[in-house]
Formats: C-alpha cells, structure tokens, sequence
C-alpha cells in the first residue's frame, strides 16, 4: 500500500499542482528506508519537471528528465498501482519535444504533454 503521503502526492499530481505534489512526495521519500523510496523520488521528479517548463526552466526540467529515467528503471512496468510504463512513455514524449523545441521556444510547449499518473489503488502493492 501507498503511505498517504504519497497518495496525495499522485492527486496532486493528477490536478496539475506539482509543487504540491512535490511536497506529499518528497515527505513520503524521506520517511521510507525500502528501495520503493525511489519510486516516489522518479515520481516527484517528473512533476518538478513539469514545473520547470511551466516556468520556463528548460535546463532544469531536461536535467530532471534524465534523472527521472535513472531512477524509474528498476521498477516494473506496474509498481504500487501505479503504471509505470505509461509514466515511462510520457516522459518520453514530454522529453522529445522539450528538445524539439530548445530553450528558445519553451514557452511553446503544449501542457497536454503533462500527461496525468495511471494509478489504480487496487493494485497497490
């Protein structure tokens, strides 16, 4: 199961409010010693992510891209309900076009790329 922290945090998420999400994240990041942590790291990462390019942080926002993959990797595709390879997949996408556009264009950038978290709490654990 998901500690509520973290639920919060994938709502959040799901409403476009990643500094919030970041926050519900980040404190289930730290209370958890198991190797799960880093889900929720790779997790808080795509929407800090998000925030950067909403902000137009283009630097930012690809550097946490790259770790996002690092840190996602040796989850399976389906990992306490949440579905990874979808996440996986849109980052991709989000990636892709972050360096389609460059720095530059940024502000270019369609939000319909921050693509909301599968989650199915039915299939925590």
């Amino acid at each position: 199961m998901l500690p509520e922290e973290a639920v919060r945090g994938l709502e959040c998420f799901n409403r476009g409010q990643y500094f919030e999400a970041h926050e519900h994240l980040e404190t289930a990041w730290r209370a958890e010693t198991a190797p799960i942590r880093e889900l929720y790291r790779g997790v808080l990462q795509v929407g800090v992510a998000y925030y950067h390019i909403q902000r137009g942080n283009y630097t930012g926002a690809l550097k946490l891209f790259q770790h996002c993959r690092e840190w996602l990797a040796p989850f399976p595709d389906v990992c306490q309900g949440i579905d990874l390879a979808y996440l996986r997949q849109s980052v991709a996408q989000a990636e892709a076009e972050l360096l389609r556009l460059g720095p530059e264009r940024i502000a270019e950038f369609n939000p319909a790329l921050f693509r909301q978290i599968e989650w199915k709490k039915s299939l925590q654990g």
